[in-house]
């Protein structure tokens, strides 16, 4: 993949990557020159595309959609543990973040996206005054043999003071909200969860290495000119505890199905948020949850977007199998490791499906 190489349009001559990467159009920019064919940097080696026909019987099934009125039901309980083994993946209906925050969510996502190529790109890589806020596209496009047809802003929480004068105000207001408004909702979740590892309860330290940090994306998916060609995001499993998940109602997540390893959509629910293991929580809970493949397709006729939260450990925090789950002698599958030497080397390389959890392995 040349910088070099460039295509042709309205008889100028642009180089793909400087106008998307360095210039902060993003492939937003790049859908809207209303391109007829994919530049070749977006063209995905044939395993990595998509083929919608192989999978239209798998598509009959999905995760399982579960209605969390009653936080305290034990089938509820057993449908959440239930779906984090077998599927690493579930919707829930009724969970408490009020409908309002989640539309104006996405609302500020496209209102940031709206903003002008300049205004964004003043919290790329490269100009951000902070780590904690980045604009970007693909996803490490310095390690990628063909780019993901996707743009975000991450944005990782410290403080709502540094939120306040870091984050961009066309959508500050309304991430943090989104954010706050599901912290009730997480650790209930997570105290589910843990009481089916045998953990009874969640103490101060506990709290700190499964939810001691969050971050939260701002995914933007524009209309595509050839879609079966690329991929929005690539085959790969989230490195966090949890991710929480807002959906618009485009569509476009597929999760594999680890007992028949097909690609299953997840449709939109109205008001629903997908949840999904990641491998902090598979980490620690000795293999017994599962952080699943997933991935995004490219679409050829609207612009897509999704907020996920990621709630993580510490990056400071060392994680491994707890102690209440290989207490038994139980075989202990993974080893301690550094959670920030983890997700370095998640953001190391390109995405590769489960590859990132062999780190951790003994």
């Amino acid at each position: 993949m040349a910088p070099s190489m460039s295509l042709v349009h309205s008889a100028n001559t642009l180089n793909i990557l400087d106008f998307v990467v360095n210039k902060g159009h993003g492939v937003k920019g790049l859908s809207e020159l209303g391109l007829k064919t994919l530049p070749p940097q977006y063209i995905q080696p044939p395993q990595e595309r998509f083929d919608h026909t192989s999978n239209e019987e798998e598509n009959k099934d999905s995760i399982p959609v579960i209605d969390m009125s009653n936080w305290d039901d034990p089938n509820v309980a057993k449908a959440v543990c239930d779906a984090a083994c077998k599927w690493g993946f579930f919707q829930i209906v009724n969970h408490g973040v009020p409908i309002h925050v989640l539309e104006d969510v996405k609302d500020a996502t496209h209102k940031f996206y709206a903003l002008s190529a300049e205004e964004k790109n003043k919290y790329s890589k490269e100009r951000s005054v902070s780590n904690h806020v980045r604009f970007g596209t693909s996803f490490t496009p310095e390690a990628e043999e063909a780019l993901e047809w996707k743009d975000y802003l991450s944005l990782f929480f410290v403080s709502d003071d540094e939120a306040a004068s870091l984050w961009p105000p066309v959508c500050r207001n309304q991430a943090l909200e989104y954010m706050k408004s599901s912290e009730f909702m997480v650790k209930k979740l997570l105290e589910i969860l843990m009481k089916g590892l045998n953990v009874k309860e969640i103490d101060e330290s506990k709290e700190a290495i499964l939810m001691g940090s969050k971050r939260i994306n701002l995914n933007y998916y524009p209309t595509c000119p050839t879609p079966e060609l690329t991929i929005g995001v690539g085959r790969h499993s989230d490195v966090s505890t949890l991710t929480v998940l807002l959906q618009d109602d485009i569509g476009g997540l597929y999760v594999r199905n680890t007992e028949t390893s097909k690609w299953v959509h997840v449709p939109p629910v109205s008001g629903s948020l997908v949840i999904n293991v990641g491998d902090a929580l598979q980490i620690m809970s000795n293999g017994k949850y599962k952080s699943v493949e997933h991935r995004v397709i490219a679409n050829g006729t609207n612009n897509r977007i999704s907020v996920p939260i990621f709630v993580n450990p510490k990056p400071s925090d060392v994680i491994g199998p707890l102690p209440e789950v290989v207490g038994n002698g139980e075989k202990v599958l993974y080893k301690h490791v550094l959670y920030s030497d983890y997700v370095k080397h998640f953001f190391r390389k390109a995405h590769d499906g489960k590859a990132t959890v062999e780190f951790a392995m003994i």
